[in-house]
């Protein structure tokens, strides 16, 4: 595992550099723009490229790891490269079709995604999506130069693709205010072409050679069909929820849909951090381990990647409800993102916080399936959850509105990993299920301990130093802090056993740099 844990960390320190600059451009956007009509016209349209893609880029990312290993073993490294050009350009074709058709029906796409957008809204929403469509080739592309990567064991650079994208998005927004709103929807699509772009190079270096190949009767691509159709499903129940969301956000009041978005920006960073980065050096992992047949290795690795998540995630879900306004404030209200906003942004991410650890053990814990080539379970699984958050989304916009549409989807996640934790069960019997529990528990007890300690820190501290960004700042610095510090004396005192994982690497970090 410390090859593993060595890998993670490089991971989340290249993520992190790549969720600073995100940040800096959702700052930058909430700050010229705020909650209004040209930041919901611009997530709308960065949405709905990002909902057709993902669910065909993150199902074929899924799929040719696992199918790569095979055809690797059987027939070697020279064939697995061929069956990966195979992919590739199959892509590509795909891809053009779909940025083809979504240009020709842009306006049906945008009054599905957001029906509540009239009058210029709509027109400017339309405008956006149609350039920001065209993306959808670079975007699909790019998941297979990952995917690529991740099977060389090269995880940095994958990390650290959307570096340069927002920092060319970032320039387009500050240009967009000065010049021209459609400046920044053009700078969007260049910064997305940029992240194939900044792969290529490094995939070149670990191998990779571009043919003309394409065979779509071959029979690794046959039977990854059979493997991508329940992926695909599954992938989509995800965005098909996030749309549901952003939909039934846009018959609210303005600025309802910028406010679910940053809200979510904040959960997904932690998302990003953390469970991508476990998720994506565990994967190739388990999907070598399972074609290799080693059963003990392959649930050790399971037990620890969960449990991993486990003792990171809870703390920061537990500090991000008792934070949630102060967290909110410092970063996003100034300029256009007033006082308003800040609230109905806090109230989303409350509600999005309470699903934290199952939004990171649902990803988890479906690679452990596709590792296996079960692909059917998560559809399934998903499928159920899914209906239950577009059920709950009803009811509780009627009576919570924004609020009630953040606490569905965490609601519905936390069904979804009860039932994958079940269908585990049955599918290899023990997974260390004893391990987990003990760690989950340990685990909340210390954060809500913590959580305690870090409100009453932050009132006192705040009431001490007033207002301020400089002095908020240092309030929730310290909070912060000793908040961090109570729970990692609490998992020690408590003999978590993932804490020795973390320790020991971070220890030879250091030695290393002494």
């Amino acid at each position: 595992m410390s090859k593993v844990a060595k890998a993670t960390i490089g991971l989340m320190l290249a993520t992190i550099i790549a969720k600073v600059l995100g940040f800096g451009r959702e700052l930058v956007l909430a700050a010229v723009y705020g909650a209004s009509m040209y930041s919901d016209a611009y997530l709308t349209a960065m949405n709905i490229p990002v909902v057709l893609f993902t669910i065909i880029g993150t199902t074929l990312g899924t799929v040719l790891i696992p199918m790569y290993f095979e055809v690797n073993n059987d027939l070697g490294e020279k064939k697995a490269l061929n069956f990966t050009n195979n992919v590739f350009n199959i892509v590509i074709a795909m891809c053009i079709v779909l940025a083809m058709l979504g240009f020709i029906f842009t306006e049906e796409l945008v009054k599905v995604f957001a029906m509540g957008f009239e009058g210029q809204t709509l027109k400017v929403s339309i405008d956006f999506t149609r350039i920001t469509i065209i993306g959808i080739v670079f975007t699909g592309l790019s998941y297979v130069m990952t995917a690529y990567l991740q099977i060389k064991n090269n995880f940095t650079v994958p990390g650290l693709i959307s570096v340069p994208k927002n920092i060319i998005i970032i320039v387009s927004i500050i240009l967009s205010v000065k010049y021209n709103p459609y400046i920044m929807i053009w700078g969007t699509l260049i910064g997305i072409a940029t992240e194939f772009i900044f792969q290529l190079p490094f995939a070149i270096k670990s191998g990779y050679k571009y043919q003309l190949y394409i065979n779509i009767k071959d029979k690794y691509i046959k039977k990854m069909s059979w493997l991508i159709g329940p992926v695909l499903i599954g992938v989509a129940v995800n965005q098909i929820n996030t749309m549901v969301d952003r939909t039934l956000a846009s018959t609210l009041v303005e600025g309802s849909i910028s406010a679910l978005n940053y809200a979510n920006k904040l959960n997904g960073f932690v998302m990003a951090l953390f469970i991508t980065s476990v998720g994506a050096v565990i994967y190739p992992m388990l999907s070598k381990l399972s074609s290799e047949d080693n059963k003990e290795k392959f649930i050790s690795s399971v037990v620890q990647s969960i449990n991993s998540v486990i003792l990171l995630v809870i703390p920061i879900s537990i500090g991000a409800i008792v934070l949630a306004t102060p967290i909110v404030k410092l970063l996003f209200q100034r300029g256009e993102f007033d006082a308003r906003a800040t609230s109905m942004t806090a109230i989303a991410l409350i509600m999005y916080s309470i699903g934290m650890v199952a939004f990171g053990l649902r990803d988890i814990i479906g690679k452990v399936f596709y590792a296996l080539k079960d692909t059917k379970t998560p559809m399934i699984n998903g499928a159920i959850a899914m209906i239950m958050n577009i059920v709950l989304n009803i009811i509780l916009v009627k009576y919570l509105q924004l609020a009630g549409l953040a606490l569905a989807t965490s609601i519905s996640a936390i069904v979804c990993i009860f039932l994958l934790f079940g269908s585990l069960k049955k599918k290899i019997g023990y997974f260390g299920q004893d391990k987990i529990i003990k760690t989950t528990i340990k685990s909340i007890v210390a954060a809500v301990v913590m959580g305690i300690v870090t409100y009453f820190v932050y009132n006192i501290v705040s009431n001490l130093l007033g207002l301020g960004f400089a002095k908020e700042a240092v309030s929730l610095a310290i909070s912060v802090g000793v908040g961090a510090i109570t729970y990692g004396i609490l998992v020690v005192v408590l003999k978590v056993d993932e804490i020795n994982v973390i320790t020991d690497v971070m220890k030879k970090k250091l030695n290393k740099v002494a």
